[in-house]
């Protein structure tokens, strides 16, 4: 079984960071692209954060210039380090990886941004 498992996600202030970190449980999406996606209550999910094979990196608009992205494909992981942390970001955070055959997506991991 081909898993995402995110972990890193919880409780922080505003002003404060997180990091977001993935595992791939096989190394199937060397050669395309991961990412991080976020669904707040009541709203679609919405990508944050995408990043080729290559490196090449995509930000939504709301994140550029405090969230960033890598991936270490040796060890079948993508991460999203988060800074500068509003409450408008609140969401459950999607780790997401394109394989030759289709879409995966973890199990979410719950970020929450309050005083």
């Amino acid at each position: 079984q081909v898993q995402l498992v995110e972990s890193g996600g919880g409780l922080v202030q505003p002003g404060g960071s997180l990091r977001l970190s993935c595992a791939a449980s096989m190394n199937i999406f060397n050669n395309n692209r991961m990412g991080w996606y976020r669904q707040a209550p009541g709203k679609q999910r919405e990508l944050v954060a995408t990043i080729t094979g290559d490196g090449y990196t995509v930000y939504a608009d709301s994140v550029k210039g405090r969230f960033t992205i890598s991936r270490d494909n040796a060890k079948n992981t993508v991460t999203l380090q988060m800074n500068s942390l509003k409450p408008e970001d609140t969401a459950v955070y999607y780790c997401y990886g394109r394989s030759s055959w289709r879409d995966y997506w973890g199990q979410g991991t719950q970020v929450t941004v309050s005083s």
